[in-house]
């Protein structure tokens, strides 16, 4: 049934500033562009004649993040905070949990807590969770693989 995962999707207000973010300091790559257009009836997401614009990023072969910004209609405003029923995040594996947290601290990066460590499968886990720009809740870890 299901084979693997493709993307995750976030809507998202000013997507050039999101693009930036996710590529320049995040460090992923875009990895395709697509203007959408929905029929008068609706498509899959069953909003008629909705006009979007799609920017993949990620890496080449793996899970990739979609940046969806709704042209017409624009997206409602609201997010959810990270403990609320329907809130979502995206997870990074990362090699060095302290690097990337001084690093990204150092470019912006909004986090909610210091990393916080613990011993896992003789070694250790790593955890911290930030946001974007936009508010979207990021997750970054050390140690799962």
């Amino acid at each position: 049934m299901i084979e693997g995962f493709h993307h995750t999707g976030i809507v998202v207000r000013d997507l050039e500033g999101m693009v930036r973010f996710y590529t320049q300091v995040l460090g992923l790559q875009v990895l395709r562009r697509i203007d959408s257009v929905a029929p008068p009836e609706g498509d899959h997401t069953g909003i008629p004649g909705a006009r979007r614009q799609l920017v993949f990023v990620g890496f080449p072969g793996d899970h990739q993040i979609e940046l969806v910004h709704f042209v017409d209609p624009p997206a409602r405003q609201g997010y959810l905070d990270k403990h609320q029923l329907g809130a979502s995040h995206v997870c990074f594996d990362v090699k060095d949990l302290r690097q990337t947290y001084t690093e990204l601290q150092g470019r912006g990066v909004r986090f909610v807590t210091e990393p916080k460590f613990r011993s896992y499968r003789n070694g250790e886990l790593g955890i911290v969770y930030a946001q974007d720009p936009e508010g979207n809740w990021l997750e970054f870890v050390q140690g799962l693989h």
